[in-house]
């Protein structure tokens, strides 16, 4: 598959996924970058804002199996990976896989459930594969985890440590829409006169792994790769930020980079790129100190400031990628 093939459906796929959710296209956008990068995302914002429907849209329009877990406190790590049950009739113990066993699992309100479960959902997302009682079971491609929580009630939750945050490819929130785009939401129901919506498919399961692996052909400069580098060291200096990214962010904005590239029919990256995508995927691996939170500051606000401070690249990147492609 090209580049311009790869831009074609992602386009294709996000005007669908858009006659569900409205008015969303960049949050729209950000998962797709999530999910052609092979990573999972975290939704973080307010009820009602459409996470759940985010997940289901964009399983409906890629043709890739579907399973919903709503997390509880009182959810065991079997319920989410499955266990082995005695069959009678073999005499022996057979395993019965768990609902993690799909290709995009939505887990909703992650923080609600303890953190023994927590770790073995992520467990599965970065090793792709469940052991159970010393069996391992490698999970099929592609496994993609859309987890969601909200950030306003924390009573009854266990917050995700930044260890495992730090597994989350990216982090984002949806926001509330516009006064006309809440209409159009609105306008929308009346003319379909039911509350369901059927997206249409557009890609299945092996074309989208065919666009997860064209992503590779997206040529990357190394000064464009030392900017990242740069950037992702700059958190880790940043005044008043305890805990900066780790090389895992580096990646996380090298993979993002790439695809944000392949959807705008590049194959190589720009610095403008990279900026694009900084803040949902650097953001959540800041831990900042006592006297930032005090001043309001938020990780995202330290990361914005970085990108003013840090030196853009100047090469003629275009060149530079075609002179690699030859």
């Amino acid at each position: 598959m090209t580049i311009d093939q790869l831009a074609e459906r992602a386009e294709r796929i996000l005007d669908e996924v858009e006659r569900a959710v409205v008015g969303k296209r960049e949050a729209l956008e950000l998962v797709l970058l999530g999910m052609l990068a092979d990573g999972h995302v975290l939704l973080e914002d307010f009820p009602g804002l459409a996470k759940t429907l985010i997940a289901r849209a964009f399983a409906q329009v890629t043709s890739i199996g579907f399973t919903r877990i709503q997390f509880t406190p009182d959810l065991m790590p079997s319920d989410v990976t499955g266990s082995s049950i005695f069959n009678q009739r073999e005499v022996d113990f057979e395993f019965r896989p768990g609902p993690i066993f799909t290709n995009l699992l939505l887990a909703d309100e992650i923080n609600r459930a303890p953190p023994k479960t927590q770790a073995a959902l992520l467990e599965a997302m970065q090793e792709r594969q469940v052991t159970i009682e010393g069996v391992t079971h490698a999970l099929e491609r592609p496994f993609l985890v859309l987890a969601t929580q909200n950030p306003i009630e924390y009573e009854g939750t266990y917050p995700l440590p930044e260890a495992q945050l730090d597994r989350f490819l990216l982090r984002l929130g949806v926001g509330y829409p516009e006064r006309e785009q809440e209409w159009d939401v609105l306008e929308r129901r009346l003319d379909r006169a039911e509350d369901e919506i059927e997206l249409n498919s557009v890609v299945g399961r092996e074309e989208l792994l065919e666009m997860q692996g064209a992503i590779e052909q997206v040529h990357v400069d190394r000064s464009v790769g030392l900017y990242m580098v740069d950037l992702v060291a700059a958190t880790r200096a940043a005044s008043g930020v305890q805990v900066g990214a780790s090389p895992r962010g580096s990646l996380a904005l090298l993979k993002l980079s790439r695809c944000r590239a392949a959807l705008d029919g590049r194959d190589y990256v720009i610095p403008e790129d990279v900026k694009a995508v900084a803040v949902p995927a650097l953001a959540h691996r800041l831990s900042l100190r006592p006297e930032l939170w005090v001043q309001r500051l938020r990780p995202q606000d330290i990361v914005t400031e970085l990108l003013d401070q840090v030196p853009t690249p100047k090469a003629e990147i275009g060149q530079a990628a075609e002179q690699a492609a030859e």
